[in-house]
């Protein structure tokens, strides 16, 4: 995989979780700390529990096997539709969206898919991870439930599994949050949600 990695250019990588050798778990860790490449993970491992550890991990989607190969392609053909920049493709989140968001001195740019930190850093987002924010960032003060952050992140073509939002904010908070296990940016609504509490700000001049 690694050699493959720096010979193509690789548009999204499927990894089965019961590998000979390093497992892929280990293999998606590892590919998070060197790439925001898209990642399916494949396992007959059904469990919630291996379902949240894999999106934890940086998974973008996750197939408890069997499935239908027909499913497979749907998953795939949405994920590279949420990952690739300037798509204008309905079932893409941030289709056609530009300019920068600015909420609490972080700057998100719609445009280039760039999160900037208050001192000016690209924080690495994953595609789950950057479209989530955004729909936080455009619905800010609003309670949001995790079918509304699935419909505005997944679009409608996923199946809904309400934990992998849980897996994403708590990802989310470990980037943008002073503190994660007291957050402030995003509050969690008991019985309700989520709610993205800063004001955030409109530019169409694009981040530096």
């Amino acid at each position: 995989m690694r050699r493959a990695l720096g010979d193509w250019n690789i548009d999204l990588v499927i990894l089965d979780l019961m590998l000979p050798g390093e497992d892929g778990l280990s293999l998606c860790r590892d590919l998070r700390t060197r790439s925001q490449i898209p990642v399916i993970m494949l396992t007959i491992m059904g469990e919630e529990t291996d379902r949240i550890v894999g999106l934890e991990m940086g998974a973008d989607d996750y197939i408890p096997k069997p499935f239908n190969p027909r499913e497979l392609l749907a998953r795939i053909k949405a994920v590279l539709r949420r990952t690739r920049h300037g798509t204008t493709t309905s079932g893409d989140p941030a289709a056609g969206h530009t300019g920068v968001l600015g909420f609490a001195g972080w700057k998100l740019d719609l445009t280039r898919r760039h999160l900037f930190s208050p001192a000016g850093l690209v924080v690495d987002l994953t595609s789950g991870e950057f479209d989530l924010l955004v729909a936080f960032a455009e619905h800010p003060r609003r309670v949001l439930s995790r079918d509304q952050l699935l419909d505005l992140t997944h679009g409608r073509c996923e199946t809904p599994f309400d934990r992998s939002i849980d897996m994403q904010v708590s990802r989310l908070r470990r980037k943008i949050e002073a503190d994660p296990k007291q957050p402030e940016l995003i509050k969690t609504v008991r019985g309700g949600g989520y709610m993205f509490t800063p004001s955030v700000t409109k530019d169409e001049i694009a981040a530096p």
